[in-house]
This record gives structure tokens, C-alpha cells and sequence, in this order.
């Protein structure tokens, strides 16, 4: 997509707590961007800010040149992609849709089929970097399929993310999305053990943070949330339930593919658990409570 070529209008399908700021970082580059959500709120703020609202997934498609969609699971996409109102019903030949969710990398597949056979043009893209990254327009962003489309439309990618990376064909994108998500949740409870086991044994919380990020325990994990975890501030970022959705999504992978996962599959259920006791719209670094609960002790009580 050169500099000589009009701009491509946007469509974003779910305004939730990525949606809302990955919109307003299209605009700031200058994109027309029209928007739906399932609920009025989101697309009333957004319209007094420049974006155009319409009634249905359909409408958007109609409308713009490139859909991306934005939305928790994979039957929130296959509703909006398939639906009597869906973006395919709307969508014409040569219409680019891109979705961004984190879904399975089977229903990624069949949807690129059905865009195919339909002739529109599909993208997987999901993304990790949470609402900060989504915020800031620095999500890491990984794409699968047709790699002359992924140059194309790299400039609407670049307004929304830093590390923007064609890792494959069609559903490589979610299927990057989950080793991710893996390494992330590994993450969030291996620094949610070290800091209840040093903290109960009496060492300050927050110095084994500073000590772990100045050495090889060093994650981007801890570097944004480890403060807030010692804080037990747990206001969603990403929440616990769609992290584990998405673990459930590697787990069903790896079957696929006879990949054990036996780490994966204890954090999934600490996940779990956290759900059961009510926490499941917590952010996901509220793994620092289930490990506590373990412990029958909690950062910040006496020794």
C-alpha cells in the first residue's frame, strides 16, 4: 500500500477494553474508521471522538475496505463472520478482513476458507501486549496468511503495533497467539511462587521484583505487572477468563498435534480455580491469589 494509494477506510468490530484504544490509535494515523459493538456504550464514546457507528457487523463491511474484528472467543467471531447481518454478508470481492482476537487455530483456518471461497481476503492477526500496549500502539502483532496481503496492509498494522510479524499461512497467526499465551501464564505463576515464598520467608515483596528484573528471571511479565501484583492491584488489563480460554485453546492445539503440555495444563487449572472462587474478571496476574490461597498467607501479613 504505497504513499500514491488512497488510504483504506476501517472497519473495528468490538470496542472492549482492546478495541476502544486500538480505534483511536487508527484515527490518530489518520484512517476513517467505522465501528460496531454489541452494546451502544462503547460506540457513542468512540463516535463523539470521530468514528462512525453503525447497527451491525454487516453494515460495517459494506462500508469499508478493510473489517477487523476484536472479540473474546471463536463463536463471538464465527457469529460475526457468519451471521444473516455477519461481515461475510456484507463483505464484497476483494474485501479485506482482519481478524485480531485470540481464537482457535482450527476456526481461524475454516473462516479463511470460507473468506476464499467468497472471495475475500482474510488475515489472522491476534495480538499480545494487553490494554497498555493496545493504548500506547505498541502491540505485538502476529499474522498468518497471504504474505503479499500482509504487505499491504502493514501501514494499518504499524498504527496500531511495534512488532508486527508474518509468521505463516492461514491460522499461524493464532497458533503463534497460544505458544504466547503459554509462556505468559508460565510466567505470571512462576513470578507468583517466587513472591510468596520469599516474601513469607520475610524477604520486602517488592526488592525480590528489583533483584529478579536486574538478572536472567528478567520477563516483560514482572517488568509491567510486578508492582501491581504486590499491590494486589488487580483492576483488568486481561482478565482471568479470557486467559484461560486461551490456554484451553493450546491445550486443544497440542491434542491435535500429540504435544504434551503438562506445565500448561497445571496453570490452566489454577485458572480454573480462580474462576470458581469468583475472581474470573480479574486481571490475570491475580494468579498472585491462588497462590496464596495455597499458602494460607497473603503478601503484606505479619510473618
Amino acid at each position: 500500500m504505497s504513499a500514491s494509494e488512497q488510504r483504506p477506510t476501517i472497519g473495528m468490530i468490538g470496542l472492549g477494553i482492546m478495541g476502544r484504544p486500538m480505534v483511536r490509535n487508527l484515527m490518530k494515523a489518520g484512517y476513517s474508521v467505522t465501528v460496531h459493538n454489541r452494546s451502544a456504550g462503547p460506540m457513542e464514546e468512540l463516535g463523539a471522538e470521530g468514528a462512525i457507528p453503525v447497527d451491525s457487523p454487516r453494515a460495517v463491511a459494506e462500508k469499508v475496505d478493510v473489517v477487523i474484528t476484536m472479540l473474546p472467543d471463536s463463536p463471538d467471531v464465527e457469529a460475526v463472520m457468519r451471521g444473516e447481518n455477519g461481515v461475510f454478508a456484507g463483505a464484497h470481492a476483494g474485501s479485506i478482513v482482519i481478524d485480531m482476537s485470540t481464537i482457535s487455530p482450527i476456526v481461524a483456518k475454516a473462516l479463511h476458507e470460507e473468506a476464499s471461497a467468497q472471495g475475500i481476503r482474510m488475515l489472522d492477526a491476534p495480538v499480545s501486549g494487553g490494554d497498555r500496549g493496545a493504548i500506547a500502539g505498541t502491540l505485538s502483532i502476529m499474522v498468518g496468511g497471504d504474505a503479499e496481503l500482509f504487505a499491504e496492509v502493514n501501514p494499518v498494522f504499524a498504527a496500531m503495533g511495534k512488532t508486527i510479524v508474518h509468521v505463516g499461512p492461514a491460522s499461524a497467526g493464532q497458533t503463534v497467539k497460544a505458544c504466547n499465551q503459554i509462556v505468559v501464564a508460565l510466567a505470571y505463576q512462576a513470578i507468583s511462587e517466587a513472591l510468596v515464598l520469599g516474601a513469607k520467608a520475610g524477604v520486602e515483596p517488592q526488592k525480590i521484583i528489583d533483584v529478579l528484573n536486574g538478572g536472567l528471571a528478567a520477563t516483560r511479565v514482572m517488568e509491567l505487572r510486578g508492582a501491581s501484583m504486590v499491590a494486589h492491584n488487580f483492576t483488568p488489563g486481561f482478565r482471568v477468563r479470557l486467559h484461560h480460554k486461551d490456554l484451553g485453546i493450546a491445550l486443544e492445539t497440542a491434542k491435535a498435534y500429540g504435544v504434551p503440555l503438562p506445565a500448561t495444563a497445571v496453570v490452566d487449572q489454577a485458572f480454573a480455580s480462580l474462576r470458581a472462587a469468583g475472581r474470573e474478571d480479574l486481571d490475570h496476574s491475580a494468579l498472585l491469589s491462588y497462590v496464596e490461597d495455597l499458602a494460607h498467607w497473603k503478601i503484606g501479613d505479619e510473618v
